[in-house]
């Protein structure tokens, strides 16, 4: 019988430096910095979190390649617009967009940006 995937909990991303991150992701994107087990470092929003490992001190086990600016990321958000705003107020620029796009539960609307590491962040607002 076949696995019945749920959801998502959390992803890890490899980063340059975990300060310089959670700033930025607080910053712009509003999410909580966390820390839990043994001083380790999540982004949370919603029921999610973002486990962050220091590029050179990553926890086992670990991605074969973990590489800071690897990541590809889709956020949704209820207001394109006002996340559009508020992430050129924090003076990050956007990529690109607004595009239309493909969610995984129909059309979307993204635009994209990097954060320091020069991950590609999407965010998108169904229509």
């Amino acid at each position: 019988m076949p696995i019945q995937l749920t959801g998502l909990d959390h992803l890890v991303l490899t980063v340059a430096s975990i300060p310089i991150s959670c700033e930025f992701y607080e910053r712009v994107l509003g999410m909580t910095v966390t820390t839990f087990g043994d001083g380790r470092t999540a982004l949370a929003f919603g029921n999610q979190k973002i486990n962050l490992h220091e590029a050179g001190k990553e926890f086992e086990p670990k991605s074969a390649l973990p590489t800071p600016g690897s990541g590809d990321l889709c956020f949704i958000v209820d207001d394109l617009n006002a996340a559009e705003h508020h992430v050129r107020s924090c003076g990050v620029a956007i990529e690109q967009g607004p595009v239309a796009r493909s969610g995984a539960r129909g059309p979307i609307t993204s635009v994209y940006l990097r954060d320091p590491d020069g991950n590609l962040l999407e965010l998108a607002q169904y229509d």
